[in-house]
């Protein structure tokens, strides 16, 4: 049997970022609207900064299919089907495209704040929010502007995770440039 080291290391780090998503998940704040707030977007963002654009979403989609098969892990301890026909089902598809924008725009690049930063709040914030407005108005019959005002109340704390992403990925990629990977450990300049 031909076993690949680097494989289960691969594995094992889409499944330590689908863990952190879950655990991000289980303290959120109720607002009416039906989208909480969560820290999950936090392991959105850290998961594409680090993970890259073609792992990265491989942890979200675990974690999407942990929750369709009913499993506990999405905020407040939320699973089943009924979450992605929801208000929130366009943050979770956003989720996915978002990490893979944070990749995108991380991969190859030396890590630095502000790439990091550009990343976090273009992947981590427009793109789910680009997926999420719409399907919030859609499924709470609102039209796409009064969806779009009613998110402005998540700009801060988000802007807040994009901020602290960046400080995280940015210490971890000075403390322990094995996390990127073997060929980012290896080969990639360290973090300014």
């Amino acid at each position: 049997m031909n076993q690949n080291p680097d494989a289960g290391r691969e594995l094992a780090r889409v499944a330590i970022f689908a863990a952190l998503l879950v655990a991000l998940g289980m303290v959120t704040v109720p607002i009416p609207g039906g989208v909480p707030i969560t820290a999950q977007t936090l392991g959105v963002m850290l998961a594409g900064a680090v993970l890259g654009p073609r792992r990265a979403p491989l942890s979200v989609l675990l974690v999407l299919a942990l929750a369709a098969v009913g499993l506990p892990v999405l905020a407040g301890g939320r699973g089943g089907l009924g979450a992605f026909v929801g208000p929130t089902a366009g943050y979770l598809l956003g989720w996915v495209a978002g990490a893979v924008v944070i990749g995108l725009i991380m991969r190859g690049h030396r890590v630095t704040w502000w790439r990091t930063a550009l990343a976090t709040v273009l992947g981590g914030i427009l793109v789910v929010y680009a997926f999420g407005i719409p399907v919030q108005a859609l499924v709470l019959g609102m039209d796409l502007r009064t969806a779009a005002a009613s998110s402005i109340v998540f700009l801060p704390g988000d802007a807040l995770k994009a901020a602290t992403a960046t400080v995280l990925v940015i210490a971890l990629r000075r403390a322990y440039p094995p996390a990127f990977g073997r060929a980012a450990s290896a080969s990639a300049p360290r973090a300014v």
